[in-house]
């Protein structure tokens, strides 16, 4: 069974470490609204776009996709 971005995400999560990936899957974690059962690049990045002032730049998510979507071959 494939993984949802968020749960990729979570995996990141290290409430120590300074890494964008880590802090973006820290703040995920309390954004009540993350949408947590997609699959889908466009609505997880408008989402973002939209709503997480928590993510200081868009090249964060770009990453962390791909590292999912490796992670997920």
């Amino acid at each position: 069974m494939h993984k949802t971005f968020y749960q990729y995400l979570m995996t990141q999560r290290n409430p120590d470490s300074t890494e964008a990936v880590a802090e973006f899957a820290n703040n995920a974690f309390f954004d009540q609204s993350f949408p947590k059962q997609s699959k889908d690049f466009h609505e997880v990045s408008q989402y973002l776009e939209l709503n997480a002032g928590y993510l200081p730049t868009m090249t964060i998510f770009d990453e962390a996709w791909q590292e999912y979507l490796a992670s997920e071959a």
